[in-house]
């Protein structure tokens, strides 16, 4: 049986450091994901929150497929990875219920490479 708790505010153990829940709930997260290619030319999912799939789509472009989707494409997106060459990872593409990242080289080329690539969005979720 599901149960369910309605709190306007949550507070500290002293009942000092208050913050409404809607603050927590827009706050967060809606997903983030830890993928990299691993030494091969798949993309590998390693680990993820809200994200249903990772698909190669072309040479250094992966797609994270959202388990559940975001209310528009008005989001913010942070990324970062750890590439053992100088180069470079940017969405290149995104959706309500996707996005892609794209990885370049230091020459400018896409390529499949090794490292970790990661990303964190934050939005509404539909």
């Amino acid at each position: 049986m599901a149960s369910e708790l309605r709190v306007n505010t949550l507070k500290d153990g002293s009942g000092n450091n208050s913050v409404t829940t809607s603050v927590v709930a827009n706050g967060s997260a809606k997903m983030w994901v830890s993928w990299s290619y691993d030494g091969g030319a798949t993309p590998v999912l390693k680990d993820s929150t809200n994200i249903s799939s990772i698909t190669d789509v072309g040479t250094g472009d992966a797609d994270h497929n959202l388990t559940n989707a975001m209310s528009s494409t008005n989001v913010s997106i942070t990324q970062g990875y750890n590439h053992s060459t100088t180069g470079n990872c940017v969405v290149d593409r995104s959706a309500a219920d996707r996005f892609g990242q794209r990885l370049f080289n230091a020459s400018g080329s896409a390529e499949d490479s090794g490292g970790g690539f990661n990303a964190t969005v934050h939005g509404d979720l539909a």
